[in-house]
């Protein structure tokens, strides 16, 4: 069994109005995984997401690019231990 982890991630750039939130919730299901992601008041988007550490890993890659319309300029990620969450939201 594959570790379980959960990553706490500001992506800033342009990334509210570009469709970030739905694609990563789109992603982040597609994946299985939990958490949520919100727009922040200073332009940036937060995103909380947990799972097995591969699939987590490849929701942090994608990120780093967001959807087409993103243009992502800083991507700051940390690993956090494991929290059981509902689904995945966007808020």
């Amino acid at each position: 069994m594959q570790d379980k982890i959960c990553i706490h991630v500001f992506v800033s750039g342009l990334v509210q109005g570009v469709w970030f939130r739905a694609g990563t919730n789109d992603e982040a299901n597609k994946l299985g995984l939990t958490g949520w992601v919100r727009n922040l008041p200073d332009g940036r988007v937060e995103v909380f997401a947990c799972g097995e550490r591969e699939t987590v890993m490849k929701l942090a890659e994608w990120l780093k690019t967001g959807p087409k319309r993103a243009k992502v300029s800083d991507y700051i990620c940390d690993e956090l231990p494991w929290e059981a969450f509902e689904g995945f939201t966007i808020t």
